[in-house]
Parts: structure tokens; C-alpha cells; sequence
């Protein structure tokens, strides 16, 4: 099938279908991603792992993380936040090993987060919990070759969500949780999001997709307005947010790619740089989507390996 690739640009710079999750995995045809946690990369002698470290304690449950990073000592690197997709209900943090190891081998430092799951915990919990991720990056960065001012995240469908909180939310949203550990800031550099909702309340959220939403929200949205907006990355877009990139399937069944025009559009307005890449004719994922990652990485290069740094007006 003979696809393009469009380009949608911002003035600064220019839920695979399964009836009841949001998902990172592609929809039909597609192959990845398909990584599990009984299907581990292969070990390559050039990538140092630490797998399941504990980053943070929420009531009674162990939250943890996954690390991959080029091997040896050296100078800190930048550092990729890679958060799964699952419709906020299911998912793991093991599904993205594979791409930590694609990422370590370009020079960075990648990391997969655990997340508090839907019906057990309802927002803001799973963004409480990508924030104590990065605050527990920035507190342990020496141990891991981290350099904190250079944190970017990517993630796919829910996952590209919790990506978009975390750039475009700030300390004045009320969205940093009680978490530890306490002490560092949230804020990130850069955001890759994969066909990822922004506007949780839209009139055109498809049908099989509002039970998500309802769920993830503890209850209708009619009756969860307030909510709704505040877990809204694009009711959150501020002048000021890093770079955001993000890929959309024109014929996603359940994130529809006019949510990827809204943010382009409150991107523009806030004069925040980026750009949408609009697959025509794919759906929740596409076939080859690994191939992006090139395109991710190159992104991620441009904004998080730069040595000046950019202000953040929060």
C-alpha cells in the first residue's frame, strides 16, 4: 500500500486495536513493537542493563524502572524517558526493552518506567508516577551517566499521553504528586509522542475509545470536566515547553489524528517548536513504526544533545 509521510508543521519551527486498551502495539499488520518480558533483547557486550530498580514506593506498591546505556564511564548522557501504552489499564514497563537498547546504541540513556495501572489507581496517579521517575533520574544521575538538565520523553498511545504531561505540565499544574524522592525539578527538554490523546474531552473521541477515558478519569466525562482539562495535554500548552513531536495514523480508530491537529494548533498559538508527521491511511501503529525511531532519535539529537540550554518559563 503506497503510504506518505505529511508533514505538519508549527509556526515556531515550521487507543494495536484491541476493543478495550490503548495501546503501544500497531494495529493489524504491524509487527512492532513486540518485545515482552519473556522476550528479552539480545545482549550486546557495548550496552550496560540494570533492569527492575526500585524508584519509588506508592502506598504499598514497588514501582520500578528499566535502564540501558553505552557501556563504560564517560560523560553524562542525554537521557530518554520511554513510557508504554496499554489505555493506562495495562501494559509494562518490559514491552519497550527493545527500544532502550535501539536508543542506548545511539548515545543515549534509555529508561522504561512502571506505572500505577487503571481501575487500581485513576489520574493523576499515572503522572504522579512518570514524575517521581524523572525526579529519581535526576537524584541517582551520576550512577547511571544521567545528566539531568538533558531529559527528554517519548511513548506510545497512553504512553505518548504520559509523555505529553510531563513536557507540558509544571510545577504551578499541581501535577508533581508526593512521590518520593522529593528535591529535583520534572521538567524535561523534549517530547516524542506516538499517536498519544490531547483532548480527553473532545466531540469526537471515538465510542470504543470513551470507556478508557471515563476509566482513567473515575467516571464519566461529563461529570469529570474539571479533570478532563487538567489531564488534557493540550488544554496545558504553555509558551516555554520543549520541542514536541508526534506521529498520527489519519485513520486511527481510537485516538482520532484531529487530536494531533489541536496540539499542533495550541503549539503554534504558544509559539512552542515541533512538528506532526501524519501517516495516511494507517490506523493505532503502522507497519515498520520502528523505523520512526530514527526519525525520534534525530529529534532527540537536535534538542537534548545541544550544550546550550534552554530556559523554561515556569
Amino acid at each position: 500500500m503506497f503510504r506518505k509521510s505529511i508533514l505538519f508543521a508549527t509556526f515556531a519551527t515550521a487507543l494495536s486495536l484491541c476493543p478495550t486498551v490503548w495501546s503501544q502495539e500497531p494495529e493489524k499488520k504491524a509487527e512492532a513493537p513486540k518485545a515482552s518480558a519473556t522476550a528479552e533483547p539480545a545482549k550486546s557486550p557495548e550496552i550496560k542493563r540494570d533492569y527492575d530498580l526500585v524508584y519509588t514506593k506508592a502506598g504499598d506498591t514497588e514501582l520500578k524502572l528499566d535502564i540501558a546505556r553505552p557501556a563504560g564511564d564517560g560523560e553524562p548522557l542525554a537521557t530518554i524517558v520511554v513510557i508504554h501504552g496499554g489505555g493506562w489499564r495495562g501494559g509494562n514497563k518490559e514491552s519497550n526493552r527493545r527500544f532502550l537498547d535501539m536508543l542506548a546504541e545511539k548515545g543515549f540513556v534509555a529508561v522504561s518506567p512502571q506505572y500505577r495501572l487503571v481501575p487500581k489507581a485513576i489520574f493523576p496517579a499515572q503522572v504522579h508516577d512518570v514524575k517521581a521517575a524523572v525526579r529519581w533520574l535526576k537524584s541517582h544521575a551520576k550512577e547511571h551517566r544521567i545528566d539531568p538538565d538533558r531529559i527528554g520523553a517519548m511513548g506510545f498511545s497512553a504512553g505518548g499521553h504520559l509523555a505529553l504531561m510531563l513536557g507540558v505540565s509544571g510545577s504551578s499544574d499541581g501535577l508533581e504528586g508526593d512521590l518520593e524522592p522529593k528535591g529535583p525539578d520534572t521538567k524535561i527538554r523534549a517530547v516524542v509522542n506516538y499517536f498519544g490523546p490531547t483532548d480527553l474531552d473532545a466531540d469526537d473521541i471515538p465510542e470504543v475509545s470513551k470507556p478508557l477515558v471515563d476509566a482513567f478519569l473515575g467516571g464519566p466525562v461529563a461529570e469529570k470536566k474539571a479533570e478532563a482539562s487538567k489531564a488534557s495535554p493540550l488544554d496545558l500548552v504553555t509558551e516555554g515547553d520543549p520541542p514536541i513531536l508526534t506521529f498520527q495514523g489519519t485513520k486511527d480508530p481510537l485516538v482520532p489524528h484531529t487530536q494531533a491537529y489541536k496540539l499542533a494548533d495550541a503549539m503554534t498559538a504558544k509559539g512552542v517548536p515541533g512538528r506532526v508527521e501524519l501517516y495516511v491511511g494507517d490506523g493505532h501503529g503502522w507497519e515498520g513504526i520502528e523505523t520512526t525511531l530514527e526519525d525520534a532519535a534525530d529529534f532527540f539529537d537536535s534538542h537534548l544533545k545541544k550544550q546550550e540550554q534552554r530556559r523554561r518559563r515556569r
